[in-house]
């Protein structure tokens, strides 16, 4: 009972203590008290009582204020700004403002007015004369006829036809007096006015004649004068040119301007589409015209089609009849007949001839006796056998020459293949073949398959990709290797990569990656691996020809590399055949780096180990060799010359690829030309790697080997060449550095064990350990709040202004209900006046 009243006594001096009015003080509805569970010791509440209804009026009568008045000027401007140059700005006097003001009015009103300006100042011209004075049209129409004489008429005219004639008729004649007042016809008005216009058409006419012959006097005086200047004779004298009048300059570069060739369109340039759909088209013809021609169906057509001219005929149409010899030519990929028709010996002429002499015997003489005729009779018949001869060896070689056109065709190469399905059809497609036939074989199916053509082109040739690289494999494993037909056929490996760069990707990754397990599983086994057969640098240098090599990461490109260096570390060399395909190599890595100039660990430790293997004296060398070579051991001295006379007949030769499979004949000259090949690559690393910071530390060991242990005294003089400039591309001593130590760190304590204090806050509930947490905790807490704040403060404006746009809708309503009860009253009261006033009449 004691605690209620304190409560009581303290509620009263709050709300006695407020701002509030005092009859809201007093009363107890208003305020609210905000009772807890519990007391804690030591805390102090601010939120224990309020006034709810204080609060909400003020909100109220705030938002009115501010939220009310935003909504009333809502889309309402009442104020002016002055715009004008200066016009607040008071550094400025009042003279400059004005002077300001003057220049952009000025500038404004120039640029409008010189948008469309010709720049009047300067002087235009047409063939030489001035359009302003083409414009005042002050010419003399040269024409005589009526209608063309300045399109003009005189007044008096106009008037007669146009204006109704009423002003003439009116008209007063100057030299009779006497008929001042008396109008003219009609008829006598059109009478003068043609007087008048003939007379003034004879003046124009005369004072054109007259100009015109002071014109042609003019010129001749000119003429005369002119030839006195230029020291010619006159053109009178002169005969030749006396019908001839020289042309002007300007209308002879007219007339060469008419008569030039005109521009002619050029053709519309074909898509690749296109291009393709008329390759297959003309092989398609081709090979049809080859297989006709094999069955000896074209003769006819051929016979029909080329026919033989001789050199002198005239092309007059007229022709010989009576020989038809024919002749096999073969031209644009085609066996054809041809006839020759050439004059005959004994032919149907003389016979013609004979038979007429002997009509005009018969004629002359009906006497004649019977052994002429019996003789003319045994000629008849021998004509007759002979012709029957000559029609025998004919026939016979036409069939001769039908043979040779058909077996011509067989032997010629078709013009469309169908694509390989297996690497089996390829194989029988391309084999019995040469290089050059094999190439073209590739080509034409190529073509006849082009993507475009048919929807499923595009998977034949993806599949005819890997069958090539297969195939390729094959040429190269060969012994001896078909390296020219691989050299051929690698454009069309580039082609179909340009077609399908993805199935060509995965192509490439597929046989790269068969290889490097299969390497990675002889390590296993066996502890080394061979070097990589020919078919495998082959595809090396493949890939290095489609695909770029100076991408940092690469599909393709990438595993290349990788399996290169994996073949320069894992694979030993026991043979001079292995130490060419290591060479091979090398040049493949310095090929796979020479754009991106990457560090290659293992093409440095490969030279130097090829290098170590021509020292005789492996003992005390001065620097390590690493896998795949060892300091001593089996077939480490492979490069050893033993022959000290052999660099006498040695010459420098490429090392041929046909030894990286079979053992050379010429030991001694072999290992003289990979050392060579040898110093050559490292002289090539140094110029890459000049650049380098670590350049002297990585070359280093090579110039110890170099200038201490290789036997330079045994090489060719070109050789010795290629160990000077390597010497002197290698500093002697190698650059200082700071040696690597590891980075300074602050030791580690020891574990200690203390209990982990965590603090355990209202409601079980676990808090932050650290200061930062419980900061974070604690500005996730006032957002929380903040943000709930924010959205009851926006839920209250949004019904304030609902609130008040219902109100002035409710006023509205009201006042136009208002305004039309009024009305309806006035109405009513006139009504009512106007029917008492009717019953007062009425009365």
């Amino acid at each position: 009972m004691r605690k209620q009243q304190k409560l009581s006594s303290g509620l009263s001096d709050k709300v006695r203590k407020s701002k509030a009015a005092p009859e809201i003080q007093k009363n107890p509805f208003e305020v609210k008290i905000n009772r807890k569970k519990f007391d804690v010791l030591g805390r102090k509440s601010k939120h224990d009582v309020g006034l709810p209804g204080v609060s909400r009026s003020r909100a109220n009568q705030k938002r009115k204020d501010t939220l009310l008045k935003e909504f009333r000027l809502k889309g309402k401007n009442n104020k002016f700004v002055d715009r004008r140059f200066g016009e607040y700005d008071s550094k400025i006097t009042p003279e400059d403002k004005i002077l300001q003001r003057f220049t952009l009015e000025r500038q404004r009103t120039h640029d409008r007015k010189d948008m469309f300006n010709l720049n009047e100042e300067e002087e235009l011209t047409h063939y030489g004369q001035s359009l302003a004075e083409m414009e005042k049209m002050a010419d003399v129409i040269d024409s005589d006829s009526d209608s063309e004489e300045k399109g003009l008429l005189s007044a008096e005219l106009t008037a007669s036809h146009f204006g109704g004639g009423g002003g003439l008729l009116r008209m007063k004649s100057a030299g009779d007096e006497e008929e001042q007042h008396k109008p003219k016809s009609r008829q006598e008005l059109i009478q003068e006015l043609i007087i008048k216009s003939k007379r003034e058409k004879r003046e124009r006419q005369t004072q054109k004649e007259e100009a015109q012959e002071l014109t042609e006097k003019l010129d001749q005086d000119w003429r005369s004068i002119q030839n006195l200047l230029a020291h010619k004779t006159p053109r009178a004298e002169r005969k030749d040119e006396d019908d001839k009048p020289r042309m002007e300059e300007y209308d002879v570069m007219v007339r060469e301007l008419g008569f030039e060739m005109k521009a002619q369109p050029s053709e519309k340039l074909k898509s690749s589409e296109e291009l393709a759909r008329e390759e297959r088209l003309r092989l398609q013809t081709l090979e049809a015209d080859r297989l006709k021609r094999m069955m000896g169906d074209a003769e006819g057509e051929s016979a029909l089609t080329h026919t033989h001219i001789s050199a002198d005929d005239i092309n007059d149409g007229f022709i010989l009849d009576g020989d038809e010899r024919k002749t096999l030519a073969y031209k644009d990929g085609k066996w054809n007949i041809e006839e020759e028709r050439e004059e005959e010996e004994g032919g149907e002429e003389e016979h013609e001839a004979a038979a007429e002499d002997e009509d005009e015997v018969e004629d002359d003489d009906d006497d004649e006796s019977e052994e002429e005729e019996e003789e003319d009779r045994d000629d008849d018949l021998q004509s007759d056998e002979e012709e029957e001869g000559r029609d025998e060896e004919e026939a016979v070689s036409d069939e001769e020459q039908r043979r040779a056109v058909q077996e011509a065709a067989r032997a010629e190469l078709p013009y469309t293949f169908t694509a390989p399905e297996t690497y089996r059809d390829l194989q029988s497609l391309l084999q019995g073949h040469s290089s050059g036939q094999q190439r073209l074989i590739l080509d034409r199916t190529i073509t006849c398959h082009h993507p475009s053509l048919a929807s499923g082109n595009k998977a034949k040739l993806q599949r005819l990709f890997g069958f090539l690289l297969e195939y390729v494999g094959e040429l190269a494993s060969q012994n001896p290797p078909d390296l020219r037909t691989v050299n051929l056929l690698i454009p069309q490996i580039c082609s179909l990569c340009q077609l399908f760069p993805e199935a060509a990707c995965k192509a490439v990754q597929m046989l790269l990656s068969d290889s490097a397990h299969s390497m990675e599983e002889t390590l296993e086994v066996k502890g080394r691996a061979p070097m990589p057969d020919l078919d495998m640098l082959v595809l090396l240098k493949i890939t290095a020809l489609l695909f770029p090599t100076s991408d940092f990461r690469h599909p393709v490109t990438t595993p290349a590399f990788l399996y290169i260096s994996q073949a320069l570390s894992k694979c030993v060399v026991v043979s001079l055949e292995d130490a060419i395909k290591g060479l091979i190599l090398c040049c493949l890595a310095l090929e796979f780096v020479s754009l991106s100039k990457r560090f290659f660990p293992e093409l440095m430790n490969f030279l130097l180990g090829l290098l170590h293997l021509t020292v005789p004296d492996k003992s005390n060398t001065g620097y390590a060799v690493l896998s795949p070579f060892r300091q001593q051991g089996k077939n480490f001295d492979l490069l050893v010359l033993t022959d000290p006379n052999a660099s006498q007949s040695w010459s420098r030769k490429p090392v041929s690829l046909h030894t990286a499979v079979r053992s050379p004949a010429e030991r001694e000259h072999c290992r003289l030309s990979l050392v060579d090949s040898c110093l050559d690559l490292v002289k090539r690393c140094t110029s890459l790697y000049k650049d380098l910071p670590s350049y002297t530390h990585i070359f280093q060991p090579i110039r110890t080997l170099l200038l201490d242990h290789l036997p330079v005294a045994l090489y060719p003089s070109c050789t010795q060449d290629l160990h000077r400039e390597i010497l002197d591309a290698i500093p002697e001593t190698p650059s200082q550095h700071a040696p690597l130590v590891f980075k300074k760190k602050k030791p580690i304590p020891l574990k200690l064990f203390t209990p982990k204090i965590v603090e355990i806050l209202d409601y079980g509930k676990k808090r932050g350990n650290t200061k930062e947490e419980k900061e974070r905790e604690r500005l996730k807490h006032k957002h929380k709040r903040e943000f709930k704040g924010a959205l009851r403060e926006i839920r209250k404006d949004t019904r304030f202004l609902a609130r008040e746009k219902l109100n002035d809708i409710m006023s509205r309503d009201s006042e136009r209900k208002r305004k039309v009860k009024e009305l309806f009253g006035s109405l009513a009261n006139q009504e009512g006046e106007w029917k008492a006033l009717k019953r007062k009449k009425m009365k």
